[in-house]
């Protein structure tokens, strides 16, 4: 039985898993959601994926991902060198 159903950023958050959890974080860091949501409606624009093949885009081709996203290594240097916040602790615990 295939289920056909439009998920925006959150459901993509809520049902992904092991590294593909990774690479959302790094796109949140670059706010850079929405544009990811574009790239994977390019990306999967013939066909209806499953949530495993979308999990699986996620996790095993990171690069790029970040690429067609424009984030750089320079923005996760940035990011390193900022301070971590018990807030954005807080952020990424769920």
């Amino acid at each position: 039985m295939w289920i056909k159903q439009e998920y925006d950023y959150n459901d993509l958050k809520e049902n992904s898993w092991s590294g593909a959890v990774n690479t959302l974080r790094r796109i949140e860091e670059a706010n850079k959601e929405e544009e990811l949501m574009n790239f994977l409606e390019d990306i999967f624009y013939e066909n209806i994926p499953s949530d495993t093949e979308v999990n699986d885009l996620l996790w095993f081709e990171p690069e790029m991902i970040y690429e067609s996203l424009g984030i750089t290594e320079e923005d996760e240097n940035e990011k390193d060198e900022e301070e971590v916040t018990p807030e954005d602790l807080d952020k990424f615990a769920r």
